[in-house]
């Protein structure tokens, strides 16, 4: 197998992109661009750091972000897994991308920024829910705003209402395999569901 190793060979591959793909592309929240991301419940982070990359499922009940100004959204870390790979990347290397989503649009929106990682008390306290706060807040500077071809969820039917998942295998099965049989299994899912509940916020 022969890689693509110069931009030449790679351009030669393609056609030139349309020019609303590039006109589209804005350096501040804007009116439309706002209201779109404050319907996203859910994101994607995606950051960089001397591990390598990492990619990292963000969602609230309400918008995923907050706005600070025009040029700044705030995310806060809620619970997790405590492998905190995505808050070590940023500490190390601020480049970060988010893809929001919305439910029953096949259209995502990209922000492209830098960012930080505070424990800023006041600015936890803006994102205070069921009595519990972020333990840190990831805060953005955007750089560019777009939105992404909808191509692909067109194609993978990405918001069917059938569902898929039913076959798959669970968390618990998956961790038992990775671990040969010494984790995981059906007392790891059994229990999951409550501890989660319990540890939300």
């Amino acid at each position: 197998m022969q890689p693509i190793e110069t931009l030449e060979q790679l351009e030669d591959l393609y056609s030139a992109p349309g020019a609303p793909s590039l006109r589209k592309v804005v350096t501040q929240m804007t009116p439309l661009y706002r209201k779109w991301i404050m319907a996203s419940r859910f994101c994607v982070l995606s950051t960089i750091g001397p591990e390598g990359t990492d990619g990292s499922p963000r969602g609230d009940e309400g918008p995923v972000v907050m706005e600070l100004d025009a040029q700044t959204l705030a995310l806060p870390d809620w619970r997790g897994n405590n492998r905190i790979d995505s808050l070590r990347n940023i500490v190390r290397d601020k480049r970060v991308s988010l893809m929001f989503m919305v439910p029953g649009s096949n259209n995502v929106i990209r922000v492209n920024g830098s960012a930080i990682l505070t424990a800023d008390s006041e600015l936890r306290a803006r994102f205070e829910k069921h009595g519990k706060q972020p333990a840190t807040v990831i805060v953005i500077t955007i750089a560019e705003i777009y939105s992404q071809c909808a191509r692909a969820l067109i194609r993978s039917k990405t918001w069917t209402s059938s569902d898929e998942s039913a076959d798959l295998p669970s968390v618990g099965q998956l961790l038992a395999e990775a671990t040969e049989g010494e984790e995981g299994g059906e007392t790891y899912d059994r229990e999951w569901a409550p501890r989660a509940a319990k540890t939300m916020w």
